[in-house]
């Protein structure tokens, strides 16, 4: 690093992370002052380059694929969790053949995959079809993430390495950046700003040691993220997503697992009530369109 540049710089704990705004880089160093302060400091020569070791910050969970057959997979999952392709209807093979230029054994391993994960339905003799949404399955859904969770993060905390608090700030730090909503299109999640979510709350569960919890949250993240699609647009409960997200990281870096724990839930819960709202608005829509439909 050379002399007489400047850097973002913050003070977590024992801990001083800096982070360069045009690299994107964090350095860092320990200090036994445990203040917590933002400040911007000239850094000298002697600063080194930290690795990250716990996570993948550029990892958003997908992992590269190459057959045909896993290509087929992740469009068509892209798909159900953005929403694009109506629930409860009918998946045949054939129409999925027809509109992912694939053949028919890649396409069926493709959909017994999703079925696996509970992104598609089975009927026996009668092939697949789109899984419906609830918001009987939304509380239970955010119920069992918020279980499996806080585990996660107790674990993750309790067993914390100065490597974790890095990765944690730069995730905090990019994600705060980023435009939630795309700029194409403001009813829609930004699909950069959703990596970059996606990968700050890996990072909080990331230290807990479990590959299996950590592989059990994402599941649920995912379906977490077809219903956060439906929360998109319209009148909403006000929020400050970046404030909640800097509560849950100050606390974990705090050690603090229960504020951290707490700040976790409320962030799901809040989440979850407004795709609840969307619930209800649809179905007061349905109502109305029914009753219209019985005057003509």
């Amino acid at each position: 690093m050379q002399s007489g540049v400047y850097f973002f710089v913050l003070k977590y704990n024992s801990a001083i992370f800096c982070l360069s705004p045009l690299t994107q880089t964090l350095y860092g160093t320990r200090t036994e002052d445990s203040s917590r302060t933002r400040i911007a400091r000239k850094i000298g020569d002697k600063e080194s380059t930290l690795t990250y070791g716990a996570a993948n910050l550029n990892d958003d969970g997908t992992g590269s694929k190459s057959t045909l057959a896993s290509t087929v997979y992740q469009r068509l999952r892209e798909d159900l969790l953005s929403g694009a392709l109506e629930t409860e209807s009918k998946l045949r093979v054939e129409w999925v053949v027809s509109k992912y230029g694939a053949g028919a054994s890649p396409v069926r391993e493709a959909l017994n995959r999703l079925a696996s994960e509970g992104l598609l339905g089975r009927h026996d003799q009668r092939g697949f079809f789109i899984m419906p949404v609830s918001a009987a399955e939304l509380e239970e859904l955010t119920r069992t993430r918020c279980w499996l969770e806080e585990r996660a993060l107790r674990e993750s905390i309790a067993h914390r390495t100065a490597e974790w608090e890095e990765q944690l700030v730069l995730a905090l730090h990019r994600l705060g950046r980023a435009s939630r909503l795309s700029q194409q299109d403001p009813s829609s999640l930004d699909p950069d700003w959703e990596k970059l979510h996606r990968t700050f709350h890996r990072v909080l569960i990331s230290a807990c040691r479990s590959h299996w919890l950590v592989g059990f949250c994402d599941q649920l993240s995912d379906h977490a993220y077809r219903y956060r699609q439906m929360a998109n647009g319209g009148e909403s409960v006000p929020r400050d997503g970046s404030a909640e997200h800097r509560l849950i990281a100050e606390y974990a870096l705090d050690g603090n697992a229960d504020g951290a724990v707490q700040a976790l839930i409320e962030h799901y819960q809040l989440t979850a009530s407004i795709c609840m709202e969307r619930f209800k608005q649809g179905e007061v829509s349905k109502v109305a369109a029914s009753a219209a439909r019985a005057r003509r």
